[in-house]
């Protein structure tokens, strides 16, 4: 029956009763399902009565069932079962965890608002082994008594990389405080200007010196550093020179910087530690190469710095951590400090991390098996031909797409500005307004995200995994209501 007026709303008690409702009871409890229902006959009342003020926040799911981007004389009209559908609908998305899987279109290989990298199915299974039960993270099994939690990674990253030592904690802004606590606080820290960076989230280079105890002192200006002016800086109070990649912007233009190698040199003349924030901490020399301009952790330990930290969830494609490499005398300080203990990764970041890691021991492994090697490397002409017969299946349903040169980026503060060659679907979704089917396709399960242009949408195929190459589709012909194929 169409309700027209307010008169004409179910009683919550007789929609409580309905048989429809009974699963939900069951997985979700009846109070919930109680609330569920009241809210929506609330919204469904401010819809009819037309009453001024705010939208009632569960109208998207009337909207949802009615027909999302049709005005209201177009819409479905209001009914009994539209009414049980929002209510379905709205307990759905209340039952849904906050963080979950979404696809990712848009091209950002490394999407920090996403989650960054994804894991490598080798990382995701010993995540999930060591998860499962109890795991041997502080227990020495050939000793048979209390171990050390980072001892096997530690040995792996010594191995990978032929350091003296190294250690690990939760993130790369940890690593800095860490080592600017350990070894430099007190004292004064030498920095270029042009290295003042915000690493997100308005985290700066200078608030995080601050916290670590270390005193700032800027040499240079922000478009030119000569090797003069930290020489000039030195004194008596100097407890390390700091270099700090700027991983997620460029200067250009009337530039200079001080090379690493060089800077190395001084620290050593006067014997102070060279730190080096890499940031972005890049291990594949394949993808070096598509992003020029970007170093390797291996031209970081070749330039002789004596502490070096990077991200574990950028470019080297694992789970989030802080990554330190160097001089044992220095790691042993660090490891020994007590902000270790509140910096420390658990078992899951720890088992994900070694995962990652022993697939680096054989590049080729690493290529084949890392999502964001995987992405990232992937062949441009292959990924065409992969875009034109997504496209082709649209067609086959009659969305029109089109194929188009597309440029994707690494993200996650890493290399900015220079552009991966991509390829992308483009769909103008006429005659609704893009905003419309952008929150259809964010209300989809999972949700997708893409990129907008000129009232068109890009699905950029770089940052899609076959499976979900299927979600779209299906995704899709829901949302343009064409038939959606059987798996």
């Amino acid at each position: 029956m169409t309700i027209k007026g307010p008169r004409d709303l179910p009683k919550m008690d007789d929609l409580l009763k309905d048989p429809q409702l009974d699963s939900l009871k069951q997985t979700q409890g009846y109070l919930p399902v109680k609330e569920a229902v009241r809210s929506l006959l609330e919204a469904a009342r401010q819809t009819l009565t037309g009453a001024e003020g705010p939208t009632h926040p569960d109208a998207v799911f009337l909207d949802q069932v009615r027909g999302i981007g049709r005005d209201e004389d177009t819409k479905l009209p209001l009914s009994r079962q539209s009414l049980l559908e929002a209510s379905r609908l709205k307990l759905e998305s209340e039952a849904r965890p906050g963080i979950r899987k979404v696809i990712n279109a848009t091209g950002a290989i490394l999407h920090t608002n996403l989650g960054r990298a994804p894991l490598a199915e080798q990382a995701l299974a010993a995540l999930a082994e060591c998860s499962r039960g109890y795991a041997s993270l502080e227990f020495d099994l050939k000793e048979g008594k209390r171990g050390q939690r980072t001892s096997s990674v530690e040995a792996l990253l010594c191995r990978l990389f032929g350091v003296e030592a190294a250690t690990v904690v939760n993130n790369n802004a940890a690593a800095v405080i860490l080592a600017l606590s350990a070894l430099c606080r007190g004292r004064q820290v030498l920095v270029s200007r042009s290295e003042l960076v915000e690493i997100g989230g308005k985290f700066r280079v200078p608030e995080i010196m601050e916290e670590s105890g270390a005193l700032l002192r800027e040499v240079g200006t922000t478009n030119k550093t000569y090797l003069a002016d930290y020489e000039k800086a030195i004194d008596d109070s100097t407890g390390a020179l700091l270099k700090v990649h700027r991983s997620n912007f460029r200067i250009s233009g009337f530039t200079e910087d001080v090379d690493e190698a060089d800077l190395a040199r001084l620290a050593h003349q006067h014997g102070l530690p060279l730190i080096y924030d890499l940031g972005s901490g890049c291990v594949s020399t394949e993808l070096a190469d598509l992003l020029p301009g970007e170093p390797t952790v291996a031209d970081a330990l070749a330039s002789g710095a004596d502490v070096i930290c990077f991200s574990g969830d950028k470019l080297l494609g694992g789970p989030q951590a802080g990554i330190i490499l160097g001089r044992a005398a220095l790691i042993g300080k660090m490891a020994a400090h007590p902000l270790m203990r509140a910096f420390r990764c658990d078992k899951l970041a720890l088992s994900a991390l070694e995962a990652t890691l022993t697939l680096y021991r054989d590049p080729d492994r690493a290529k084949q098996h890392v999502p964001l090697l995987k992405s990232a490397l992937y062949d441009s002409k292959k990924l065409r031909e992969r875009t034109k017969k997504l496209a082709a299946s649209l067609a086959h349903h009659r969305i029109e797409a089109r194929v188009v040169a597309s440029q994707a980026i690494m993200g996650g503060g890493a290399a900015p500005e220079i552009p991966v060659a991509s390829w992308a679907l483009a769909i103008k979704p006429e005659p609704l307004p893009v905003s419309s089917l952008e929150s259809a396709l964010l209300s989809h399960d999972p949700p997708i995200l893409c990129r907008t242009t000129h009232e068109t949408l890009l699905f950029d195929l770089r940052t899609l995994s076959g499976p979900d190459e299927d979600l779209l589709l299906t995704a899709l012909l829901h949302i343009f209501n064409r038939e959606v194929p059987l798996p």
